[in-house]
């Protein structure tokens, strides 16, 4: 079997190196700054419903200097959605709420629901990334975040808090039932709070989350939820072509990272794959950051459910 001189060791060498530093620069400069808009239909309203558009956003991880985010968030009020709910996530950086509140502004006049997440709460911090292959690896918390600034700023303009609160609210002449749990990520979410079947004259029942662990999507869907919404695991943020996720940073398994998904027989899943990173991870791969709008439709008539399902018909999702 013939040596490789050293030269062409070398060469080889040189291009593995150059290829891994291509691509993290990808990840890192472009793909993470590449956000893209969503679009999926879920029926979930009752027959003869008309449709509500949803825009769900999460996990923005702002900084003050993150401009070009802030700007394409701002513009995404174009889309006149009926209700915009918020999975939380929007912090990075003690001085970040003014960015969040002024990349909203336009979307806080519009109907909307809200819980916080850990880096609500708390500030990113430097970790090995190989602790995210290990589900019950110890958290490490940063330095507290003012989130109780950003809970005022969106209280203020009239977004509700759903952390460990049920309210029933109407948009675009829809009835709809709400509740959320603080993130069970920190293990902080208390579900007896909100537990119990959602109101019998609503029209449309949501979940807020901002992880989405089973735990608690077992507890929406025995309550009979219609919707569950979460977001946290950047739709697993460093995916491989024709593989996808390597990890969800959460108790889901890898097809339900992101987009839609059933959750029993009953109940619909949307997992956000958010629109931004930590800044100590700086870096997107084969996962652009996104917001989806969705539109919600009329149920078809009940029929057996086959299983639980893992995934969403492809005559249910229009774009993913």
């Amino acid at each position: 079997m013939p040596v490789l001189s050293s030269p062409v060791l070398r060469r080889a060498a040189l291009g593995v190196a150059g290829a891994g530093i291509a691509g993290i620069g990808y990840a890192s400069l472009i793909e993470r700054n590449a956000f893209v808009l969503r679009e999926t239909t879920l029926p979930v309203l009752q027959p003869g419903s008309a449709s509500l558009r949803v825009l769900h956003i999460s996990d923005l991880h702002m900084t003050p200097g993150q401009k070009l985010k802030q700007a394409w968030v701002q513009d995404l009020a174009r889309l006149e959605p009926d209700l915009v709910v918020n999975t939380g996530d929007n912090l990075a950086h003690p001085r970040a709420v003014p960015s969040v509140v002024q990349a909203l502004s336009d979307l806080l006049a519009r109907p909307g629901l809200f819980v916080f997440g850990s880096n609500d709460y708390f500030a990113p911090v430097p970790k090995n990334p190989l602790k995210y292959f290990k589900k019950d690896h110890k958290r490490v918390h940063g330095a507290p975040l003012p989130w109780q600034d950003l809970r005022a700023a969106f209280n203020e303009r009239g977004w509700h808090d759903l952390t460990h609160v049920r309210r029933d609210v109407e948009v675009a002449g829809i009835k709809i039932a709400a509740a959320g749990v603080d993130d069970p990520h920190l293990k902080r979410d208390r579900y007896d709070t909100v537990a119990g079947a959602p109101n019998p004259l609503a029209e449309l029942s949501i979940g807020l989350t901002h992880s989405p662990e089973p735990r608690v999507l077992d507890r929406f869907a025995t309550d009979g939820y219609d919707l569950v919404l979460a977001g946290h695991t950047h739709g697993g943020q460093l995916c491989v072509p024709g593989f996808g996720a390597l990890v969800t940073n959460c108790g889901i398994d890898r097809s339900r990272v992101k987009g839609p998904s059933r959750w029993g027989a009953h109940t619909r899943l949307h997992v956000s794959a958010g629109l931004g990173t930590s800044p100590w991870a700086p870096y997107r791969f084969c996962c652009r950051p996104e917001a989806t709008l969705l539109t919600l439709v009329a149920a078809p008539p009940q029929r057996p459910a086959a299983d639980s399902g893992h995934g969403v018909s492809t005559s249910e999702v229009v774009a993913r």
